[in-house]
């Protein structure tokens, strides 16, 4: 199996190499161009960007990708199935439009190669009831390229960029939350040092989703959300993740919210040892110490 950088791996050295003004730049330009070890001039617009380094490189992009999914068009379609919808696989199979079998195959393929990962809920759900698992991409940038990139080849090899365009255009608000969600996970990690996390994840069952599920040495359960949006996050965010809880049998000793635009003064108030708050300025401490030693060199074509 190919060795891929960890995801905190991959973003340390994107915020070493491109140092962005802030996490709130560094999460959105990462979602994009994480894992490829290009420069990022992250004080340009994203859309100014995705043109001149992925649009008019699209033909030598293409051509590497390929050379990992030996051009295969039922790959393409997994791929871009899972970067379009929750990542479950069962969704995904629906949307490429492809067999069970041919699904199998080409999600063996791509784990072996590392290319992809299968992730389980953490929690078998209440029911015993077979849950999807879900298939997540290995390097941020591929997530975007299946997202918005594979999806309009025709036009792109035209020169055309306008359904790409307004395609990102649509998307873009939504498009980091799960950049944001995995580093929140990362954040966790690090933030329980006196009782260390040993599991971490997420659950999801045919009703249900929780953000995130943990497990600590000492046998305590945390559960989180995370809430990537423009809007402070109230304490009905808390009253809704303990009716998920609840729903999926989970009693969790800590509920953790972390949030881009910071917490409702009623929210702070309920702050103590079993609810924690996150807001962006937090995650400052997961790119802490970066030296020449997190820097990923690229391999191959920097385009």
């Amino acid at each position: 199996m190919a060795k891929y950088p960890t995801f905190l791996e991959q973003f340390r050295s994107f915020y070493f190499q491109n140092n962005p003004k802030d996490i709130e730049v560094a999460i959105e330009y990462f979602s994009i161009f994480g894992g490829m070890g290009w420069s990022v001039d992250t004080s340009k617009p994203l859309l100014e960007l995705i043109e001149s380094k992925v649009l008019k490189n699209y033909t030598y992009i293409h051509g590497d990708i390929t050379k990992v999914t030996n051009s295969d068009k039922v790959s393409h379609s997994l791929l871009s199935g899972v970067a379009m919808g929750d990542a479950r696989t069962h969704s995904a199979i629906k949307r490429a439009r492809i067999t069970r079998d041919e699904s199998q195959r080409v999600i063996t393929s791509l784990c072996e190669m590392g290319f992809m990962k299968l992730e389980s809920s953490l929690e078998g759900p209440p029911s015993s009831d077979k849950i999807d698992e879900k298939l997540n991409f290995s390097v941020p940038f591929m997530r975007f390229w299946f997202s918005f990139i594979s999806p309009f080849f025709k036009g792109i090899k035209e020169g055309d960029y306008k359904e790409v365009k307004e395609s990102f255009t649509n998307r873009k608000e939504g498009f980091s939350n799960l950049t944001f969600e995995n580093l929140s996970k990362e954040l966790i990690k690090k933030s329980f040092k006196d009782d260390r996390i040993i599991e971490i994840g997420s659950y999801w069952d045919r009703n249900v989703e929780i953000d995130i599920l943990a497990k600590t040495k000492s046998g305590k359960i945390i559960a989180g959300a995370c809430k990537y949006s423009n809007a402070k996050v109230k304490k009905s965010e808390l009253t809704k993740l303990k009716s998920k809880c609840e729903e999926a049998d989970i009693q969790p000793d800590i509920f953790v919210l972390l949030s881009k635009s910071g917490f409702s003064n009623e929210l702070k108030n309920e702050k103590g040892a079993d609810l924690k708050l996150y807001a962006l300025k937090n995650f400052k401490t997961l790119v802490e110490d970066l030296s020449e030693k997190d820097f990923i060199e690229c391999i191959g074509k920097r385009y």
